[in-house]
Parts: C-alpha cells; sequence; structure tokens
C-alpha cells in the first residue's frame, strides 16, 4: 500500500486536571456536586466478541493538528474495519471512520473533521464484532514543531487566526512568561493550579465558552514532568473605549423570588445599558465582585456554580468572574479544596487581562476556614479576608509587565478598608494583609480598587493614586424586600437601590458612576422629610407578636422617636470627597452637615417586615458616612437640593414639604 502521503503524528501526553478534581472530590464526598466529565476508561486490552486485534498502545493524551493524520498502533486490523470516536461525556455524537491504510503493526486514519478538543473512547469494529482500543483526550494544537525545552512542561502558541502574536503574558499563577515574535511560549509550571492562562492583551479578545465566559485560561494535565501544549487564538477587536460593568453579590440561590427579581429587574435592566452603549459603538464587559451564589443552598436547593453560569449567560456581554466566600464549596474545611468546584466551572481565582490602554488584575482574598465542614457536611463557612503569599508574589510578577502610567484596576471580593466615617479619614484594613497590596501599588499614577462584599456603597481615596470603591449589591439585601408579601422595592442596607456600577474607559480617562436598578442614571440620591419619618411597631410591624413588637424600637434607631425639629436627610449613595451637596429654602443656602445615619426606608422594608412575621433580621440596616442632614425653617417650604459628583454632573431636586414617607418613594 502507498505510503506517499505524509503523516503527522504527535507525541502523547497524561491525563488532565478535570479528571483529578472529579477523583478528589469523589474520595472527599460522594454528595459533592461536579460539573468535570466523568472519566471511564475502559481496560485496553478488553476484547468484546473476539475481535482479534492485539499490541495496542493508545496515549492518554493527544496532540493533533486539523488535516492531521492518526497513527494508532496495533495487529490485526483490516480494510473496512471501522472506528468509533465514542465521547465519554455524550457530547459531540459519536464519530465514525472507516479504515483504508492499513500496516501490519498499525493503522493510519485522518483527523475526522468533526472531532473536537474532548476525552473519547476508541471502538473497533468489524461487522459484529468489536473492540475497545482505549480512551484518550485529543487536544488541537496550532504547531506540531514547537521544539521542548529543559524545565519547560507548558509551551504553546498565543495567535490571530494562525499568525503568532508577540508579547503577551501568559502564566499559571505561580510563574509568568511572554510570547516571541512568533507568538510561541514556555513556562516552567508546577502545574499546582492545574491551569495556564494569558492576560488577553489590549484590542483583542478570546472566544466565549458556550456562554458568555471569556475563555482565557486552559487547563493542565497532573504530571509536573509531563510537556502540555496549549494555543489561544485572539481576535482583533478596538476597546480603546469601553465599558465595564461591575456586578457585585448576586448571591442566586433560588430562594426569595431571586431568580424571578434576577432576570425581570437586574438582567433587563442591565441589557438596556447594554444594548445602549453598543448602539453608542463602545465595547461593553461585565466583571462580577464574588458570592455569586449562596453555598449554604448549594445542596439543599441543587443552585451551585454551574446554575450561576446558566443565569448569567442572560447578559448580552463577555462577563469576567470573581470568586467570593460564598462561591466556596462548604463540604471542605480546607480553603484550597473548597475552591476547587469554582475552578472547574469558572477558571482561574486569580488572573489578569487588558482592555484598551487599562490592566485589569483579579484576585481572591477570602481564606475559606470552613470549621467542622466534611463530606456531606456544611461547617461554619467561616472564613478570613487576607491575600495567599502565593498570589501576592504572582502579583509583583504581573505588575512588573506593565507601565506605571497604565491605569490599574484591582478587583477582589472583601472589601480592603472598613467604611469611612464622616470626618471621611482612611479607615483601617478590612483585609489583613492589605497594606502589602496598597505598597505593591504605589508606583502606579492611577488605580482603582473595586471589592463587594458589604452590600453597601463607600469609596475610601487613599491619596491621588489609589482609590477603594466598594460597590452595593445586585441582590441589594439578599433579594429579601422585592420578595413576594414584602415591600415590593429592592434596597441594599446603607438605602442605596439595588444596583451596580458603571465605569467609561475612553483611552486612559476614567468616569464612574453607581446605576439603580430599574432608575435612570440620573437617580443618585433619594432625600427624607424627617417630620414624617417615624417608625413604630403600630405603623410598620402590626402583625408582629409582643415579642417582637418590643425589639421595634431597637432596630428602629434613631427613627423611633418623632423628629419635628424640620429636618431633612438626603442619602447619596455614589458619595465620594470630591462630590458637594446643597440645599436652598427660598433661594437661601442651608447649613449641610455629612453625617453617620442609618436609612430610613431599608429599615421599614426590610427590619420591620421580618419583625413583622415574628422573625429578627439577619441583615441590620448599615450606618454610612454617605448621609447629609439640613435644617429648614420651617415644616412646609419647598427646598432646592443640588447634588454635584466629581465629574461636574449636577442631579438635583425640588422638594415640596412635606413629603410622604412610603415604601415607592424615591
Amino acid at each position: 500500500m502507498s505510503k506517499k502521503q505524509k503523516i503527522t503524528v504527535i507525541m502523547p501526553k497524561i491525563t488532565n486536571l478535570f479528571s483529578l478534581f472529579v477523583i478528589i472530590t469523589f474520595i472527599a464526598t460522594s454528595c459533592a456536586k461536579s460539573t468535570s466529565e466523568p472519566d471511564h476508561e475502559d481496560n485496553p486490552t478488553e476484547q468484546s466478541n473476539n475481535l482479534q486485534i492485539e499490541e495496542v498502545t493508545i496515549p492518554t493524551v493527544w496532540d493533533v493538528q486539523t488535516e492531521s493524520k492518526l497513527k494508532i498502533s496495533g495487529k490485526g486490523y483490516k480494510i473496512g474495519d471501522v472506528i468509533t470516536f465514542q465521547p465519554l461525556n455524550g457530547t459531540p455524537d459519536a464519530i465514525t471512520f472507516t479504515l483504508n491504510e492499513v500496516y501490519e503493526d498499525h493503522t493510519i486514519l485522518s483527523v475526522p473533521v468533526a472531532l473536537k478538543d474532548g476525552r473519547y473512547n476508541l471502538i473497533v469494529s468489524r461487522g459484529e464484532l468489536s473492540k475497545t482500543l482505549g480512551s484518550t483526550s485529543f487536544n488541537f494544537v496550532l504547531r506540531a514543531d514547537i521544539p521542548n525545552k529543559d524545565g519547560k512542561t507548558v509551551k504553546g502558541v498565543v495567535h490571530v487566526a494562525g499568525k503568532g502574536l508577540a508579547n503577551v503574558v501568559v502564566s499559571d499563577g505561580y510563574e509568568i512568561t511572554q510570547t516571541d515574535e512568533d507568538g510561541v511560549y514556555y513556562l516552567s509550571s508546577n502545574k499546582r493550579t492545574g491551569y495556564v492562562f494569558i492576560s488577553i492583551p489590549s484590542n483583542y479578545e478570546v472566544s466565549n465558552s458556550n456562554h458568555n465566559l471569556p475563555l482565557f485560561y486552559r487547563y493542565l494535565n497532573t504530571n509536573p514532568t509531563t510537556i502540555d501544549t496549549r494555543d489561544f487564538e485572539l481576535t482583533p477587536v478596538n476597546n480603546e473605549n469601553h465599558i465595564l460593568l461591575v456586578l457585585g453579590d448576586m448571591h442566586l440561590a433560588n430562594r426569595n423570588n431571586d431568580l424571578t427579581q434576577f432576570q425581570n429587574g437586574f438582567i433587563s435592566d442591565l441589557n438596556n445599558v447594554i444594548t445602549t452603549y453598543k448602539a453608542a459603538g463602545k465595547k461593553v464587559y461585565g466583571l462580577t465582585l464574588g458570592d455569586l451564589t449562596w453555598e449554604t443552598y448549594w445542596y439543599s436547593n441543587s443552585f451551585a456554580l454551574p446554575e450561576y453560569v446558566q443565569q448569567i449567560n442572560k447578559v448580552n456581554a463577555q462577563v469576567f468572574n470573581i470568586m467570593g466566600n460564598h462561591d466556596n464549596d462548604p463540604y471542605f474545611a480546607s480553603d484550597w479544596m473548597a475552591e476547587n468546584a469554582y475552578r472547574r466551572t469558572l477558571g482561574p481565582t486569580y488572573y489578569s487581562f487588558n482592555l484598551g490602554k487599562v490592566h485589569y488584575i483579579v484576585l481572591d482574598n477570602t481564606e475559606y476556614v470552613n470549621t467542622g465542614g466534611g463530606a456531606g457536611i456544611i461547617g461554619d463557612r467561616n472564613y478570613n479576608a487576607k491575600f495567599t503569599d502565593q498570589q501576592l508574589s504572582w502579583l509583583i510578577k504581573d505588575l512588573e509587565t506593565i507601565d506605571v502610567a497604565t491605569p490599574i484596576i484591582i478587583a477582589t471580593h472583601i472589601q480592603l478598608h472598613n467604611a469611612p466615617n464622616a470626618a471621611g479619614n482612611i479607615p483601617s484594613y478590612r483585609t489583613s494583609n492589605a497594606g502589602q497590596l496598597v505598597t505593591a501599588l504605589n508606583r502606579f499614577e492611577n488605580v482603582h480598587i473595586l471589592t463587594g462584599h458589604t452590600h453597601i456603597n463607600y469609596r475610601v481615596p487613599r491619596d491621588n493614586k489609589i482609590m477603594e470603591h466598594n460597590t452595593a449589591a445586585v441582590c441589594a439585601t439578599w433579594w429579601w424586600t422585592g420578595r413576594d408579601g414584602y415591600s415590593n422595592n429592592h434596597i441594599a442596607p446603607d438605602g442605596s437601590p439595588g444596583g451596580y456600577g458603571i465605569w467609561e474607559m475612553t483611552g486612559k480617562d476614567i468616569k464612574w458612576h453607581y446605576k439603580s436598578i430599574g432608575y435612570e442614571k440620573e437617580y443618585q440620591f433619594r432625600s427624607y422629610d424627617l417630620n414624617n419619618v417615624h417608625i413604630t411597631a403600630t405603623s410598620y410591624a402590626p402583625n408582629a407578636n409582643s415579642q417582637h413588637q418590643n425589639l421595634v424600637s431597637q432596630y428602629a434607631f434613631d427613627f423611633a422617636s418623632k423628629n419635628e425639629n424640620n429636618e431633612v436627610l438626603i442619602n447619596v449613595w455614589g458619595y465620594d470627597p470630591q462630590w458637594t451637596v446643597s440645599v436652598t429654602e427660598n433661594g437661601v443656602p442651608l447649613n449641610v452637615q455629612r453625617i453617620v445615619s442609618r436609612d430610613p426606608l431599608h429599615i421599614i422594608s426590610y427590619t420591620m417586615k421580618r419583625l413583622n412575621v415574628n422573625a429578627v433580621p439577619t441583615f441590620d440596616s448599615a450606618n454610612t458616612s454617605h448621609m447629609f442632614k439640613a435644617k429648614a425653617s420651617a415644616p412646609n417650604t419647598t427646598l432646592h437640593i443640588t447634588v454635584k459628583d466629581r465629574f461636574g454632573n449636577n442631579y438635583t431636586e425640588t422638594m415640596e414639604r412635606p413629603k410622604a414617607f412610603t415604601y415607592t418613594m424615591r
């Protein structure tokens, strides 16, 4: 038989990390949910119906090129035998190939066009006879001629339509390298994280998964001495002017009507915003801030990270994700093991990427302790707020690739600083080793740190270079206030409406604002006529028993007593020290004082509603410093309120008094 056609045979590799995760999780708990593919390997020597094919060797992982040839060893093949590629996870459909090139100790077949990356059983059949040859994972590569290098365990090409791209940063979470002029990279990886990822360069995008999650990472085989080939393909785009949607604390758990509120409120609002910006020629991306789910309900409500992916797929833009404390598997009392479910579903727990002129860094500052957690047992779910030493070491290496004039966006779940007071002093750190992060960032000229966790809004400017933005939650108060039978509004513990951040990047120029779900961009504050704010059991918890009615004054705080001082309270949720708040009465300026206060609308929308059904509130109203108070001369004068943000935008209200205090007030 002719041997004229050139044969490309690529050396085999070892099993992938996905399989290891499944094995570890299964051993630790038979109850733990896994999104990885089962690894059911058949015995390569097992025979069925006496089909005699011997000396078969199937590699565990097979690197192949499109339109290349496969050499399958073994004696006894015949022309006309059928090789079936049977996917181990059931998708895609099985692929068959009829042999027409057979030799004494092997057969040659073309890589089927329909073959995709994945794990397959290879089965040969002849009439009613068949034999399982073995199982293998097929890994498609751009180039088969990249030589190995001593000590380099991962290699590959970063390319655009087959043409290599230089200077792309590649990492495994420990080491960092960059591609050469041909787009080729080599990495000395210990493979502990189980993946390799790229820092997506400016003005490029990666493809999505089956959903809208960017595939900037690829899983590795587990053997640290095995050489893996992992390629990345990029698509050119122009994202110099882009929009970043900052989406904090979704807490999806299939409870409190959360999925209905999420889809009808948040997704509808967000996609309208995306449509508007795209129509203006802007590229739009999403970035979550962790607590995508609620691990307490992973197993009882059958709602975990895979179910979250189904929901976030409804967003009409690519979405990058961050891990929160509630995104850990509660059946593990180990930070690393508890994170594995996240890695399987969403990839790296820390990484970086570039959009336009801005460099983004995602970090994980939750050390999950979960005292008492174990197989089938949810532990205390306790955690520490800190960055691992390894993560900070990686961060230093990543920052070394960035020019000091590049704007930096750091995003992590738990806040770096506690909430500021009314004096505006820099507060203490909430994350224990936040100072190390700040030190690493000090040489850069423009740094913004995006955090969530608290479900409230506040900003902490450290100097003219570094500023933290703690962003209120998409879920507001854990989806409580919009739940059926409650107040039919969506309000966070600091009185901010549930919402998200919108960051507008034009080159190196950065602007931002908080967007309340269901409201226009201009809705940036709410005012109260305190003469009409009096929270009593009779008015707001009439169905509570005596025990819970007695708690009303405690949870109503300053609003338990009637206030007849003609004062107004103004809640400015986007406030930072470069904003101004002014109030005039009949053209005369009133003295406006920044204070620390709770928000009365939140108290009646959540706290009183809980007491009214004889339940103790679990999420107190927040004592916040983005509150302002002014005193009028009379109870029925009209006030003009002007709030001016740091970018010169004015937001106004003509406040006609008396102003009613209601669940639906603005």
